[in-house]
């Protein structure tokens, strides 16, 4: 994907502002960590169920944690952020990341992106759930027009909160985010499209990693440690299967839709 996001200019883009880093105290919480969601609001909501099911008797702080990609792919991108801008489920707080998918929306937006090169990424879905057919858009007018339609199409609230997305949270024993990080640079010196595009470099070096790593982007068929890194992503749109890992006291426990 990193070939991908040169190919597509994602990583050579001076416009885009540095994304928030944030750090938070997880001890005495329960953090409820969920991998990338595609479009899929049925499943989200159907995970939160479980979720609220499973939290109901854990004392404490509860937490949701968002990988991000909750854009392309699936039928209900515009729904999904809507429910994510909305208040968590009662009792939780809720953290939302940016993904890879975040990114080349707002690139789009910004004009640093065409349609087409989004497209590629499965914006066709995303577009239609905001009430735009970009085929027939393209049928009727030029390129330039299609453009300013679509982007006039997408909410401000929408773009305002793909603004708002930090792309990392470290705390005492673990580090979350969307695709993964290089291990043997402090966190300080990791960069945004590394955070949000990383595969193999992450993966070859994972065993130099000092703290747990909880990631998505690369679609596995089951959620598991593997070292000190742990792979949410379990492919909801065309497996139908959204997965959380709940953390508590240091402990992992899986909940799949």
């Amino acid at each position: 994907m990193k070939k991908l996001a040169g190919l597509f200019g994602l990583d050579k883009n001076p416009g885009r502002e540095r994304r928030a880093r944030l750090k938070i105290e997880t001890a005495g919480a329960a953090v409820y960590v969920i991998g990338d969601v595609h479009g899929c609001l049925d499943l989200l909501l159907a995970l939160e169920r479980l979720i609220v099911a499973d939290a109901r008797d854990l004392p404490g702080r509860k937490i949701i944690l968002m990988l991000g990609d909750y854009v392309d792919r699936g039928p209900a991108s515009a729904q999904v952020i809507d429910h994510l801008m909305a208040p968590p489920p009662a009792g939780f707080e809720r953290i939302c990341l940016a993904g890879n998918h975040e990114v080349a929306m707002l690139d789009y937006i910004d004009r640093r992106l065409t349609l087409g090169d989004w497209m590629h990424m499965g914006a066709g879905p995303t577009l239609l759930s905001y009430g735009v057919d970009p085929e027939r858009l393209g049928s009727i007018y030029q390129s330039r027009q299609v453009d300013d339609m679509i982007r006039h199409a997408i909410p401000a609230g929408h773009v305002a909160f793909l603004r708002s997305l930090p792309i990392l949270i470290e705390a005492k024993r673990y580090i979350f985010v969307h695709a993964g990080i290089r291990p043997e640079l402090d966190l300080d010196r990791q960069s945004d499209d590394d955070l949000v595009f990383i595969r193999t470099a992450f993966y070859e070096k994972a065993h130099l990693m000092k703290k747990y790593v909880v990631h998505g982007h690369t679609p596995v068929t089951e959620a598991k440690l593997e070292g000190t890194r742990i792979n949410v992503d379990t492919g909801a749109f065309f497996s139908g299967r959204l997965t959380a890992l709940r953390i508590w006291q240091n402990k992992g426990r899986y909940l799949t839709t």
